[in-house]
Order: structure tokens, then sequence, then C-alpha cells
């Protein structure tokens, strides 16, 4: 019920990318598969993941010995104040930024599988839950967290940035399908490669995403020369949160703001990783961040970031109204300050987030335009008289009404309407209303309907997206293409009661019992993963343990992630490192 309620408060625009959890569909082996894998990340994080890690497996609903539940996992974690969703893969950031910032976890709920234990390159559960969770229960980590969603949703991202997207949503895809061909996988690397090329400079998003990659991700926290493992990515892989530990192969850099000169390969090892001397520190890196950012700017030099972006902004005039939409193009005074603004397409005005009645994308749905700035003659923005002061100043509804601008724009109508919101006038509505630059060029005409005019002085920011993003919202619907079931698929009852029967075993099982399933692993020559798991239970003593790792040792020679896993495996129980109790 927690989950379902959680779903039914979501703004109908998130709620498109929330999943169900089946749990049903994780079959025996997938379990095996995360014990084993946790046992042995726990085992090897256990020194170098920063000492918040162990403890927030356990407060934040991180079972070691089966896969989580989103249930179990929202009980610990409503203790925090956070939640978490089901979802599937990668979705697009705008909308991972918008859950963080509502103290969400977006959670993909797949399992990788046996053969990618080590690395996937597809969001699954281990990376989301167990990698991300954990440092929850850090306040200044999860105030970090939370801050990044809320200025990650005002980045302006660019139409390339939604194309490269769906190119690493598509190479995910592809390498974690067990039917996808090697041409498969080549076509979707060339398909990102085409995309990053085509990127040109990178956005305020490409950059954030940057600064994202190298903390959440792949952050350390302490000193470049002593150091503990923080970023999910890390925490999540075998491979590389022990290789990242070589200080001669991977450079440790202290953290700062240009971190985001440094771009990432989500398909390759990264050949440096940065160290924040705190989480504090990080937040306060990302603040730095945030203040070359056009939300904090505002002014020409932040609408001209807009209109290069080609997708949905939102400018935020000086008396809190809100344009929403491809801004297409400004013009300026002398002095550089806009003083006019226009949109192409669908357009909504709105007020500290909320559409204004009538002001939506059905009113405009060919674009918008309005003046910047103060009327000749009057002290104050019209933003801030009375309606009683206005009326004053000849400025009434139902009277014809002339605006001259400083600027020199002008606006000629009859006032219809006049709309305030907290004390003060953001929108008047003309009829039979022209506008007129300063060089008599009609910038809109009678015949074009109600003229709708913002009222502000200046523009005070800008930022990504819709103001009302459940009136706008930047996605229609999900990806088409479907992230696969990462989950093990075998048909063979004998098999999934072979992992079944492991899964129990928590205490010693009886020796009748091991060398019965011993047996019945001869007729599975090919299970690695179920061999290891009993070589665990047999222990170094046991009659059957010289064979089972005979059985093994061919395993090592694969060239892909299992002979790596397999090859550590008899090494660390030669040397008695793992535990010969399931735990």
């Amino acid at each position: 019920m927690i989950y379902q309620n959680l779903i039914d408060n979501l703004p109908s625009h998130l709620r498109l990318f929330v999943k169900e959890q089946d749990y049903a569909q994780y079959s025996p082996k997938d379990h095996t598969a995360w014990r084993f894998l946790m046992r042995m990340l726990t085992r090897q994080l256990s020194q170098s993941a920063h000492p918040v890690y162990l403890e927030g497996m356990e407060k934040t609903g991180i079972t070691l010995d089966r896969i989580p539940t989103i249930e179990g996992m929202n009980e610990k974690l409503s203790q925090l104040g956070w939640a978490a969703v089901v979802v599937d893969g990668f979705i697009p950031p705008a909308i991972f930024m918008e859950f963080q910032a509502r103290r969400i976890l977006p959670i993909a709920q797949d399992m990788r599988s046996a053969e990618h234990l080590l690395y996937t390159p597809a969001p699954d559960i281990v990376h989301e839950a167990a990698g991300h969770a954990p440092f929850i229960v850090d306040d200044d980590y999860a105030e970090y967290l939370q801050s990044f969603g809320e200025i990650g949703m005002k980045a302006l991202a660019t139409k390339a940035d939604y194309e490269v997207y769906e190119a690493i949503r598509h190479l995910s895809i592809v390498k974690e399908s067990p039917s996808a061909t090697s041409a498969d996988i080549k076509d979707a690397e060339q398909r990102l490669e085409k995309s990053l090329s085509e990127k040109g400079e990178p956005s305020e998003a490409a950059l954030l995403s940057r600064l994202h990659w190298w903390t959440v991700e792949y952050g350390l926290v302490g000193k470049p020369e002593q150091y503990h493992l923080f970023g999910a990515g890390l925490l999540s892989s075998l491979g590389e949160s022990a290789s990242c530990l070589d200080d001669q192969r991977v450079r440790k850099v202290p953290l700062t703001v240009d971190c985001i000169n440094t771009d990432y390969d989500i398909t390759s090892q990264q050949p440096q990783l940065f160290v924040t001397s705190s989480c504090r520190h990080l937040s306060q890196v990302l603040d730095q961040f945030s203040q070359g950012m056009a939300f904090r700017q505002g002014g020409s030099a932040a609408l001209r970031k807009a209109i290069a972006s080609e997708s949905v902004a939102t400018a935020e005039y000086s008396s809190g109204l809100q344009v929403s939409g491809r801004v297409h193009n400004i013009l300026t005074d002398a002095m550089d300050n806009p003083i006019y603004l226009s949109t192409q397409g669908p357009t909504q005005l709105s007020h500290r987030g909320s559409e204004i009645e009538g002001q939506g994308l059905e009113e405009h749905p060919e674009g918008f335009g309005s003046p910047i700035g103060k009327v000749q003659n009057l002290t104050h923005c019209l933003s801030d008289y009375t309606v009683d002061e206005l009326a004053e100043k000849g400025i009434k509804r139902g009277r014809a009404v002339r605006l001259n601008f400083v600027s020199g724009i002008t606006v000629s109508g009859v006032l219809e309407h006049i709309e305030r919101r907290n004390h003060r006038n953001v929108l008047f509505s003309f009829s039979h209303c022209t506008v007129n630059n300063a060089q008599g060029e009609v910038l809109f005409e009678p015949s074009w309907g109600r003229y709708d005019m913002a009222i502000g002085e200046r523009i005070a920011s800008v930022s990504g997206g819709a103001a009302d993003r459940e009136r706008y919202p930047l996605y229609s619907k999900p990806s088409t293409e479907s992230t696969p079931n990462g989950t093990q698929k075998d048909e063979d009852v004998a098999l999934m009661a072979i992992y079944d029967q492991l899964n129990i075993w928590s205490d010693s099982p009886a020796d009748d019992d091991l060398s019965r399933l011993y047996g019945q692993l001869k007729a599975f020559p090919k299970e690695w993963l179920a061999r290891c798991e009993l070589l665990c239970l047999l222990g170094s003593q046991h009659h059957l343990t010289a064979a089972l790792v005979a059985e093994l040792e061919p395993f090592k020679s694969d060239d892909g992630q299992p002979g790596v896993i397999v090859s550590r495996v008899l090494d660390e129980f030669g040397n008695g490192q793992i535990s010969e109790k399931v735990s």
C-alpha cells in the first residue's frame, strides 16, 4: 500500500515512467546472482567504501540474501524522508532529476544476468538500489542529491541531448539483450558515436551530467592519497570498485567545479576519478556550478542559451510571470538588455509553476511575444501599481490604452483584462491590439486576435522545461523501446530447483544433501554460478571440493565476465577468504 499511495500522489507526467515491481519475475537464479554479487561486493568494499555504505544498506532496506522489494525499501526510506519507485532502465535526465528533487529514487527493476555480474551497461536493481540508496542515510549527501535534482530540473537541455540519451538507452538495451548480435551492438555503438559527434558545445544539462557522473556515480571522498568510495557506479561494480584503487592506472584529482570539463565514457573504465573532501563539499561545488546557469543569470545571455537549445524553456519576468515555450527570438537595446521576446510553437503562461487559466497551449499554439521593460513616464514597473493607480494613469479595463515603453516598443489596444497574482499585475490582455517596435515594424496586429502582454521590467530567470510540467510535459510518453527483462528465463525446472535449494540453505546443510545437489549439477555443465555457490557451502575440507574446483577451472579461460569472476572465486577460496557458510 505504501508504494501504491506513493504512485497515486505523483503528478501524471511522472506516473508515466513508474512501473510495478513484478517480484515473481525474479527466478531462483536471479536471487542467487544477487546474493553472490552482494556477498562479494560487501566483502570487497568493507575497507574501501565509505563507512556509511554498510550502515546504509540495512537502513534503506537492502537485503543481502535476496533481491529487495520496493515495498521493503520504502518502509525504510520513509523513515529518512525518502522513497523509491520502479522504472524501466534509463529514463530521461529531466524526469530523473524531478524524481530526485522530490526525494524519490528511481530504481530500475531488472536484475543483471549472471554473465554480466561484474558490470552491466544497463541500469539494474544492483546499481540503483545497492549503489544509490545506502548513502541517503548521510544528511549532507541526501541534501546534495535533492539539491542536484532541483537544479537539474532547471538546466537547459538541447535536442541533441535527447538524441544522445536515446542512443545511450538503446546501447544499454542492446548490450544487455541475450539475443543481440555483434552487428547489433556495433550499430548501437555507432549510433551513439554519431549522436555525440553531432552534439556541439555541451549544454547546461550535459555539463551537469558530468558533475553527476564524477560525484554521484563515480565519486571518492577523502583526500587523493587517502580516500573511500561512495559513487554508485563504483559500489555496484565488482570490477571497477577494485581496479579504481590502483593509483598508478587511475589518477585521483581533488574535486572542483572544473570536473565539468572532463567528459566520460559509459562503455569503459574511468582513467581518473575526483575526490571530494566531504559530502558538504559536494553541495558547495554544485552551488558554484549553478551560479553560471541561465536560471540564476537571466537577461539576454540566458535567453540566447534558450534559443540555442531549440528546446522548451521558461523565461520568468521580474513580476513572476513565466513564459514556457521554444524561445525563438529576442530584441535588445544598445546595452544588450532584452526588450522583447517571442516564442515559436505551443506556449504556456504560468505563475509560480501553475498555469494561468486560459493561458495554456490551446490559447497559444503558434507562439507568444511580449515586451520587456518599463513604460515611459511611469516611475515603477507596471506590475507594482494597484488597479486604481493604473486607472488614474489612464490604464483602465474596457478603455483604449496606449503603452509607450522606454525601449520604443508601443502597445495600443483595448485593455480587456488585468491578471493579478500576489498583489502584482502579471498580464494584460488586449483586443484590437497593435504592437510596433521603435522602427515601426509590426510585431502584432489586430487580425491575429487577443494580445496577451507579459508584465515585467526584466527577465529574471531562464530555465529548462515548462513551468507547469503537469500541463506542459516534456515527454508525453516514455521511450518506445523497452528494456528487455534481464532476469534469468531458463525454463529448466530441474535447474531452477537447484538454485532454489541453494537459496534456502542458510545454515550448514547435511552432507548427503550437498552430495545430492552436486550430482544434480552434473546435468548442467555450464552452470558456473551454482558451482561457485556450492563451493562456498562445501568448504575446503569436503571430499567433493577438489572435484568441484576442477570443474570450475575451465571457466577461467572464458574471455568474458564469468571467466574473471570464477578466477577470483577460486583464488579467494584457495586463500581462505570466502566464507564456508552461506549467509
